[in-house]
């Protein structure tokens, strides 16, 4: 878990050799899930940031992602969290939101970046350079504290949503598809947060859920 170990500085670094200096990571939570927003964050970590317990949110405790989460927020040169709601992804199509929510998490930054650094799959019409790195929340400190404020912002946001509609359990399943969760869902119907698109949640849905990872 050490985020030392895994020199998440690297990438970082090797960009302020050339000359770069406000650079962002970006990433999102909630793709997979069956019900709730897709959340994006944009993060620019200064250059002096400490790292410890800094590391890809799906390998931390939530008590440890509580305590990066507070850092990175207050400590990043700037920060940004958008969120695309159940029926935007709906309406436009799960892979658009999140390219689009991307988008907007980078350009809704208080300080322009001069690189951008994605988890995943490449985000056309950003406003500078921009590279994609796959599991880059595993290996570049900036994406791995955007997946943190991602997460977090989206749990938080579900645990809200619990209290409305308690009998499915998303102060911890947070929206995906558990056992437990398809359940309910067989027997009460979806919740006007649940992803109507989504195959089997709602009577048209077409997204194979299965294909899709929790990021």
């Amino acid at each position: 878990m050490a985020a030392l170990d895994l020199d998440l500085g690297r990438y970082e670094r090797q960009l302020r050799e050339q000359g770069f200096r406000a650079i962002a990571g970006a990433d999102e939570a909630g793709r997979g899930a069956l019900a709730g927003p897709l959340v994006a964050a944009a993060v620019i970590l200064p250059e002096d940031f400490d790292l410890h317990g800094v590391n890809d949110s799906k390998v931390l405790t939530p008590l440890q992602r509580d305590d990066a989460y507070a850092r990175i927020v207050a400590g990043a040169m700037a920060f940004a969290v958008c969120r695309a709601t159940p029926r935007r992804i709906d309406h436009r199509g799960l892979h658009r939101s999140n390219l689009w929510l991307l988008r907007r998490a980078v350009c809704s930054l208080a300080v322009p970046p001069d690189y951008v650094l994605i988890d995943g799959f490449p985000v056309r019409r950003l406003p500078t350079i921009s590279l994609a790195i796959k599991k880059g929340d595993a290996v570049t400190a900036c994406v791995a504290a955007a997946s943190i404020v991602a997460k977090v912002t989206r749990d938080r946001m579900m645990e809200r949503y619990h209290r409305r509609f308690r009998a499915y359990g998303f102060d911890h399943n947070r929206g995906y598809g558990t056992r437990e969760h398809w359940d309910v869902l067989s027997r009460l119907g979806p919740t006007p947060i649940h992803r109507l698109s989504f195959k089997g949640v709602g009577e048209n849905g077409t997204v194979d859920v299965e294909t899709v990872e929790d990021p």
